[in-house]
């Protein structure tokens, strides 16, 4: 039976832009429904869902909205982590440019829940388009009465700005995501206190990634019991958007019941580039370890790749073909997370340089089998002891090279032969 679409079934239907559109689909259904429940029954049919967190780290969301304070005299706030800047990372772009409405809904909803009267959506400076239909589809949403003083006439108030970034990878880490946002520079805050309790300007905060939120009209209006079904197992529920690039027939933005496995995901993106043979694959963005071609049967959910030492992270899954060098890609990851080290702790800002440069001097020629023992050796001291998650994000692609593939590459240093020769960059990542 084929899968039915449940976050992608209004792209390629360009009425959706407008609220009239959208509500012609049924879109704001949910919304009208949340709205005559109390807010304690929203927040308990998302528990009951299993919905976790699509932008890497998934806790459960539910839990999240249950850990503000209901009680608190502050204002509290929905913040809406749209800086998908991950290398590989593209799907919550299609969200927004081709269904923005399903997000603004899915804010709404979270607003109502946790008593939230603000949603801040932070986005990618470079998603310049994707903020322009985000900015047209608030301006449109207040003029329908979907936004303002009284939502839908009930007499709830909710407001939506679309904040753009700066173009930092580190504000998608949540509380340098708050401090840009404040005005500050993007730089992760020592937790706790947790942004649930201290977040945004200081009061009770809710912060879900786009697909996060994109789920929550769904679980609304069909039930907790419907997104349950849809998925291997209750702790890996619901629709699933993997981005897939790299050297595949036709890279793009997938949607599947979460748990798909990467054969599976494969083949409908028609296979391997040209039928070359796999040569490893990176299943949940840059920073998450990657796997050889005898992983190819493991599921894609939260708890199967863990246990195969992987994540499922933000579900861009890099694939790349037997041409590759290993190394010359992770030395560009390295490079990657180097670049955006915020500077704050020291294992992060000095380990994530050291790995760049004794991969450069792998990838130049100019290394040893002792380089290879050097670089093992920076790993454990950077992740799991940095101040935020990027240190583990930059250790994850080196230890997973090494692991995977350490015997071949020390098998070309002692033979000289490295540098591999070079290939053509393939830019890939279009959207299907």
């Amino acid at each position: 039976m084929a899968f039915e679409k449940v976050l992608t079934r209004n792209v390629g239907n360009p009425a959706v832009l407008r609220t009239r559109g959208y509500r012609d689909t049924g879109g704001y259904d949910a919304l009208s429904k949340a709205l005559r429940m109390a807010p304690e029954e929203v927040i308990e049919e998302v528990k009951r869902s299993g919905l976790r967190g699509r932008g890497g780290a998934g806790f459960p969301c539910g839990m999240k909205w249950s850990f503000v304070p209901r009680q608190s005299p502050q204002p509290k706030y929905i913040v809406c982590n749209a800086d998908e800047s991950e290398p590989g990372t593209f799907k919550d772009r299609l969200l927004m440019e081709f269904d923005p409405h399903q997000l603004l809904e899915g804010c709404v909803i979270a607003g109502w829940a946790v008593g939230a009267n603000t949603t801040y959506i932070y986005i990618r400076g470079e998603y310049t388009k994707a903020a322009s239909v985000l900015e047209e589809a608030v301006r449109d949403a207040y003029a329908s009465g979907i936004l303002g003083d009284s939502v839908l006439g009930t007499g709830f108030r909710h407001d939506i700005h679309v904040h753009r970034g700066a173009g930092a990878y580190i504000c998608g880490e949540e509380t340098g995501l708050l401090e840009s946002l404040e005005g500050r520079l993007g730089q992760p805050r020592v937790k706790p206190p947790f942004p649930a309790v201290v977040g945004a300007f200081g009061c009770p905060t809710v912060i879900n990634n786009v697909e996060t939120l994109c789920c929550v009209p769904h679980i609304v209006q069909r039930g907790a019991d419907w997104f349950k079904g849809i998925g291997p197992d209750e702790r890996n529920t619901g629709p699933k958007l993997y981005a897939v690039s790299g050297h595949v027939e036709r890279p793009g933005t997938y949607e599947h019941p979460i748990g798909i496995t990467f054969q599976e995901l494969l083949d409908g993106c028609g296979g391997m580039y040209q039928g070359r043979a796999l040569k490893a694959v990176i299943p949940g963005g840059a920073s998450a370890p990657m796997l050889g071609p005898e992983d190819r049967e493991i599921p894609l959910d939260f708890d199967r790749l863990a246990r195969a030492g992987s994540m499922l992270g933000s579900a861009a899954v890099i694939v790349m073909d037997e041409t590759t060098c290993v190394v010359r890609a992770t030395l560009r990851l390295a490079r990657f997370f180097a670049h955006e080290s915020c500077g704050q702790c020291t294992p992060c800002r000095e380990g994530t340089n050291w790995m760049a440069k004794i991969l450069a001097r792998i990838e130049s020629g100019k290394g040893t089998e002792a380089d290879l023992d050097l670089l093992a050796s920076v790993v454990p001291n950077v992740g799991g002891i940095s101040l935020c998650a990027l240190g583990d994000a930059s250790q994850g692609p080196v230890k997973s090279m090494i692991a995977k593939f350490g015997e071949e590459i020390r098998d070309n240093l002692r033979h000289g032969r490295y540098p591999l020769p070079r290939r053509r960059i393939f830019e890939l990542g279009a959207v299907a």
